[in-house]
């Protein structure tokens, strides 16, 4: 009864100062820990499914979350990608009030932009920024089942570069 009462009131103790500590950390910081404390559970429960004897438990769980923990690899890899290819890198631009759009296609590009968005090295030919737009394009033509807005972006930067 002692022993369980010192653990309730520990487990108590440390809610109450997690919570005060979440008012005040940042959600980079605030994210870490979480991972970390995520991992360090996983690395726990291991070491108590082997310190058991219970191993074969840890396995079956491990081969039952293979299918979904690679689903969820390739859907961040094409989340990720789809982020790049729009723009949308999780900074704002200058000039946003805090929101997280990408610039409107009709906003000024620079020649840096215009070159990073074809993928192209400064002071690439104009047959080379040709050829990279016309790549682009094949992948991202809204009669492809691609976006406008990349179209219209790509369709920018080329003009920066070559008008």
């Amino acid at each position: 009864m002692g022993l369980s009462l010192i653990l309730i009131v520990t487990v108590l103790a440390v809610l109450w100062l997690g919570s005060r500590w979440l008012r005040h950390a940042s959600p980079a910081r605030i994210r870490k820990i979480v991972i970390g404390a995520g991992l360090a559970l996983l690395v726990a429960v291991g070491v108590a499914l082997v310190a058991t004897g219970k191993l074969a438990g840890l396995f079956a769980v491990a081969a039952g979350l293979a299918p979904w923990i690679g689903r969820a690899m390739r859907l961040h890899g094409w989340w990720t990608a789809f982020r790049r290819m729009t723009g949308q890198t999780g900074q704002p631009r200058t000039g946003e009030t805090g929101e997280s759009r990408p610039a409107a296609p009709d906003a000024v590009m620079t020649r840096d932009q215009a070159y990073e968005i074809l993928g192209l090295a400064k002071g690439a030919s104009p047959d080379e920024i040709r050829e990279a737009h016309r790549r682009l394009m094949r992948a991202n033509h809204p009669d492809s089942g691609g976006s406008t807005w990349i179209a219209a972006r790509l369709n920018q930067a080329r003009d920066v570069l070559l008008g």
